[in-house]
């Protein structure tokens, strides 16, 4: 259930919101890796002040609120990294910020965002409660903006920088940008700011309906009984006709990874790049890990969030599967 967006996302509205994420957070490193024989670049935004990407959407979104919106304050539907975004802008705003996550959210996830002073309403992902229904009926008893995490164009416009940020270190548009899609509000945005490279988006197996939509032309959900997937931050039901739109007949088609495979990524990442990734932040580099995407040295892999459990992180850090 999506409320009908008031425009469209632009390029122009890309480059604007890169402007603005300029003005307030550095930018985050693109570091060469070599994967399977191939010099490539990984995109860091793990590093970012909240740990993910999120924030980039999030700051475009809230800073251009109306005085009478940024007063009666916002609603967002996150898994976690969203919640932060939106907690964080919220809080450099002075807006007040109540954000709708799942129950069976990580728990250091569901701490940070109540420790950047948002409120936090919890339901019942796996009992079938649909978490749109539930921010929407917020707004209208508290009459509130929505921030939704993906189907929102200020949320795709600000994802977007990233691309901006890619091409200006990068030295031109990568060939390709393999990137952790769960709604699609990143991926859409790259495509936005990236014409010239084509945008592999990569999901986790059994949620891979970004994939189906694109490779049928209309949207597909995940199928019922979905499979478990450590990949929380990219565990969506469906794409947004607003995320579909930018992204259909532009997108190269979806790849799905497993959990062994995300986990073999997050273990690469510590030991060659030196960072912390979670697993719905190192699907994209799994994807090329797998050789399940071509590989080229202008392909750039994202790394979307570092925003894990430690106690999970270590016991990945120490398996070998």
């Amino acid at each position: 259930m999506f409320r009908e967006s008031p425009r469209e996302p632009t390029r122009d509205g890309v480059v604007r919101a890169a402007e603005k994420v300029a003005a307030i957070v550095q930018p985050t490193p693109l570091l060469p890796i070599e994967v399977n024989g191939v010099r490539i670049h990984a995109k860091c935004d793990n590093l970012q002040p909240i740990g993910a990407f999120k924030i980039r959407g999030a700051w475009h979104r809230l800073t251009d609120l109306s005085p009478e919106e940024r007063a009666a304050g916002v609603v967002a539907v996150s898994s976690g990294n969203h919640a932060q975004g939106v907690a964080w802008a919220a809080r450099e705003l002075g807006i007040e910020a109540a954000i709708v996550m799942p129950a069976d959210a990580p728990q250091v996830k569901l701490d940070a965002t109540r420790a950047l002073g948002a409120e936090v309403i919890l339901y019942d992902r796996a009992g079938g409660e649909d978490r749109d229904v539930i921010a929407n009926a917020l707004c209208d008893e508290r009459g509130r903006t929505l921030v939704h995490a993906y189907a929102d164009p200020w949320v795709i416009e600000g994802q977007g920088s990233m691309g901006i940020e890619i091409a200006a270190q990068l030295g031109r548009q990568p060939s390709r940008i393999v990137v952790c899609c769960g709604g699609g509000g990143l991926a859409a945005g790259l495509a936005l700011s990236c014409p010239d490279s084509a945008i592999v988006p990569v999901e986790p197996e059994g949620w891979d309906d970004m994939a189906k939509s694109l490779a049928t032309g209309t949207i597909q959900r995940v199928g019922p009984n979905p499979p478990k997937t450590a990949c929380d931050a990219i565990q969506t039901p469906s794409t947004a006709p607003l995320n579909f739109a930018v992204l259909n007949g532009r997108s190269d088609p979806g790849i799905a990874v497993s959990d062994a495979e995300v986990r073999a990524a997050q273990r690469f990442a510590f030991s060659r790049l030196h960072v912390v990734v979670e697993p719905g932040g190192a699907a994209a580099l799994a994807a090329a890990l797998a050789g399940k995407v071509a590989l080229d040295p202008d392909t750039v892999v994202t790394l979307t969030g570092g925003n894990t459990d430690p106690h999970d992180f270590a016991a990945v850090i120490a398996r070998d599967d």
